[in-house]
């Protein structure tokens, strides 16, 4: 049986409502996405982290001379949730695998999970 993933909500540490949020300058900002992700295997979610910003934002914030990955960054050009939304629940949810796992780590190419670098302790 194949599992899905289920985009259960969206959460910023950053932005304390995300879908009325008018960032002060709407060419120019950034903040911590956690999409909050679960499956069709059972209840239960797990948060993958993505930050996301404005191009202007990204090179505000760097020198020339830097070199950035774009590991877990989504580039904006402007902030409408309903898209934001909308285009993470798109790809959340036809992300498929046979296990938990196989499905976590697909999705981490969106967002950092949660327990990606988790070794469970053998007793």
């Amino acid at each position: 049986m194949m599992i899905r993933a289920l985009l259960c909500s969206l959460h910023s540490p950053d932005v304390l409502d995300l879908p009325s949020y008018h960032p002060p300058d709407p060419e120019c900002f950034a903040f911590l996405l956690q999409l909050m992700v679960g499956s069709t295997a059972g209840p239960g979610e797990e948060s993958f982290d993505v930050f996301v910003c404005t191009p202007q934002w990204f090179v505000r914030s760097h020198a020339p001379t830097e070199i950035v990955s774009g590991h877990h960054k989504l580039i904006v050009f402007e902030y409408d949730y309903r898209r934001l939304e909308s285009n993470l629940r798109k790809r959340v949810e036809a992300t498929m695998g046979e296990t938990w796992e196989e499905v976590a780590r697909k999705l981490e190419r969106i967002g950092g999970w949660e327990f990606a670098d988790y070794v469970e302790e053998l007793r």
